[in-house]
């Protein structure tokens, strides 16, 4: 009996007498090879496979803001300290892709916030009365596997003043015509700050964009993960080639370093 993959993603059509090439290949409709190689962009492309559509050239310029601002976020970032760990260890390229998946999937700054701000959107829109009530309780949820978030998602919970990228970042991001929730996230901070007493995190803003694409809340959480993925990986490299007696380990003081020599 012949074997169907059902999928409203992608269409192939077999070279004749061979099911194992393939001739010709299909997105939500378009020939990847036929018509978009050489004409559309990664970010389009990625918007297709997401959306099911192409994008307008706002949301296509909105989209590959986002990915340039996320794609690396740096050897302070865990997940990208994780890559590193993994690099300089001399693990493959799969186990530090992971490492830096692992880390960069939690509530703490990873997509597993943007998807709870994301939600957040769906709930309240750009009701500022709905923001405050959500933001001021602490909701029960549904039961997960996640523990309970410690804080309101999409703010930081390690700081006291927004981190000036984040803020560049929502500015910018605010002016693409598209941009409704990121515009109504930048007139409206001081308000959402002094409910939540925290500064508005990069997973904030990242998720007003996402939601402002029309992204689900399960597709902006798996969109966060893919995009900083380039900059865990160019480290991982880096620090495999610099090798472990370099590697920027964090320093701590210890009341009662062993090393010590104690007084007996």
């Amino acid at each position: 009996m012949t074997q169907r993959v059902h999928t409203r993603i992608w269409l192939e059509e077999a070279e004749p007498g061979n099911a194992f090439a393939t001739r010709a290949t299909y997105c939500h409709g378009y020939d990847v090879y036929g018509e978009m190689l050489g004409q559309a962009r990664f970010v389009e492309m990625l918007f297709l496979l997401f959306r099911g559509e192409a994008p307008e050239p706002a949301q296509a310029a909105l989209l590959e803001d986002l990915a340039l601002a996320l794609a690396n976020p740096g050897p302070r970032d865990p997940s990208v300290h994780a890559a590193m760990c993994a690099g300089t260890g001399g693990s493959t390229a799969a186990a530090s892709l992971m490492a830096a998946l692992a880390v960069g999937a939690g509530q703490q700054g990873g997509a597993r916030e943007v998807f709870h701000a994301m939600q957040l959107w769906q709930r309240c829109g750009t009701d500022l009365a709905q923001w405050t009530q959500a933001l001021s309780r602490a909701d029960a949820g549904v039961a997960s596997i996640w523990p309970d978030c410690d804080h309101p998602p999409g703010f930081d919970a390690h700081a006291d003043h927004v981190a000036p990228l984040a803020g560049q970042l929502l500015v910018h991001l605010a002016g693409n015509p598209k941009s409704k929730r990121s515009a109504w996230l930048a007139s409206q901070q001081p308000a959402l700050e002094a409910v939540t007493g925290l500064p508005l995190a990069m997973t904030g803003v990242a998720a007003a964009a996402l939601a402002d694409l029309g992204f689900t809340p399960e597709q902006g959480e798996m969109l966060f993960l893919l995009l900083r993925l380039p900059g865990a990986a160019a480290h991982a490299l880096e620090q495999r080639g610099i090798g472990p007696k370099q590697f920027p380990f964090f320093e701590l003081d210890l009341l009662n370093d062993p090393a010590e020599p104690v007084a007996v």
